[in-house]
């Protein structure tokens, strides 16, 4: 298999390339977000590293080998556009060993949410991934309202789910929460972790499959820099303990790719307590439970409120669906439809201001010009 090939490139990447508009160009993997940095992994690196201050340069010992690679390209963050960790980009390699940006392709996936702050912009935290890998520890951290908000966010991104149970040995009942889980989310694969003892390491590297990525999202001190440092057999990643409140520190600074034995890839970056929904697409399946019970009800457009002959409402009533879960459903569908109105009046307003804009310099054109 070719470098390249095991970053993961392959045909939805190598078909946005055009021989014509894309000569002297070269491919490249975003392998981490350093802030004022971005590494990026090429198929024959520069072979010499530019001086200080340059556009880019090659990496030394250190960071890089923790990546999995001995060899990666830098790029500065004035020239990374809209790149994130996972994205795939063609670079200019120029003498002395600098590369330069020039273009992210188009992503097969992206996980995002909602930035924080009142303001409509979305975050993106890792492109082109295949599989999430939803942390919860049993140790107090699991809660199910977030587990579900978390799996809505992740099938909306195009990215398979499936939920790590870390610290399953400080819990009384490791398969009861199991099976609350599989209940929640029934047909996601569900592993029970206990990382220092070296339980369930096996069953996430068979959830990586070679050249495929996935990225690990949970709360600070829910165990996932113990999980990656048990998945690459070296202590690479710092872990923290929790504090007197019981929530996580955070320890991971930085999102980056790592390669794992195996051929797999893995993202790892600072704790995600709640991730905020940016659009509504995943709700749906989130709760295909409810769906199935929707489909008896008597009235199509039927809200599962206060309708007559409402089998979602009935089965709250006769305790074959949780009250909780219907309250969620409920909450996440109108968070859904609220981000929707607020994403198409965004639009709405851009193109009104492109339009202005159009407008303003047509009418800045000399006459003699527009004739």
């Amino acid at each position: 298999m070719s470098r390249l090939a095991g970053l993961g490139w392959g045909p939805d990447f190598s078909g946005q390339v055009e021989a014509a508009r894309d000569a002297g160009l070269v491919p490249a993997r975003v392998m981490a977000d350093l802030g004022v940095r971005l590494r990026v992994g090429l198929e024959d690196p520069p072979a010499a590293a530019p001086a200080a201050g340059a556009t880019a340069r090659a990496a030394g010992p250190g960071p890089a080998s923790a990546l999995g690679s001995d060899r990666l390209a830098m790029l500065p963050l004035s020239l990374r556009g809209e790149a994130v960790v996972g994205d795939w980009v063609l670079c200019e390699l120029l003498s002395g060993g600098e590369a330069v940006l020039r273009r992210v392709l188009k992503r097969r996936s992206a996980l995002s949410r909602q930035a924080a702050g009142d303001a409509t912009q979305r975050q993106f935290l890792a492109a082109n991934v295949d599989r999430v890998l939803v942390v919860q520890g049993l140790d107090g951290d699991a809660n199910p309202r977030r587990l579900e908000r978390t799996l809505a966010a992740v099938r909306a991104s195009g990215a398979a789910p499936s939920v790590l149970l870390t610290k399953a040995d400080l819990h009384p009942d490791p398969e009861g929460a199991r099976r609350d889980v599989e209940a929640m989310a029934p047909g996601v694969p569900v592993v029970f972790l206990a990382a220092k003892r070296g339980m369930g390491i096996e069953a996430v590297r068979a959830l990586i499959a070679p050249a495929e990525t996935a990225v690990l999202v949970g709360s600070s001190g829910a165990g996932k820099s113990t999980l990656l440092n048990a998945l690459l057999g070296a202590e690479v990643a710092a872990t923290g303990e929790l504090t007197v409140n019981g929530r996580g520190r955070h320890v991971t600074s930085h999102r980056q790719l790592f390669l794992l034995p195996g051929g797999g890839l893995l993202v790892d970056g600072p704790g995600i307590r709640e991730l905020q929904l940016w659009e509504g697409e995943g709700v749906a399946p989130t709760f295909d439970d409810v769906a199935v019970l929707a489909a008896g009800c008597r009235f199509s457009d039927c809200r599962h409120e206060a309708e007559p002959f409402c089998k979602v409402i009935a089965a709250v009533e006769d305790g074959t669906l949780a009250p909780e879960r219907l309250a969620s459903f409920h909450k996440l569908a109108a968070e859904g439809a609220t981000l929707s109105a607020r994403h198409e009046e965004a639009a709405r307003v851009t193109a009104h201001r492109e339009a202005r804009a159009a407008q303003r310099a047509l009418l800045d054109v000399p006459k003699y010009r527009r004739r």
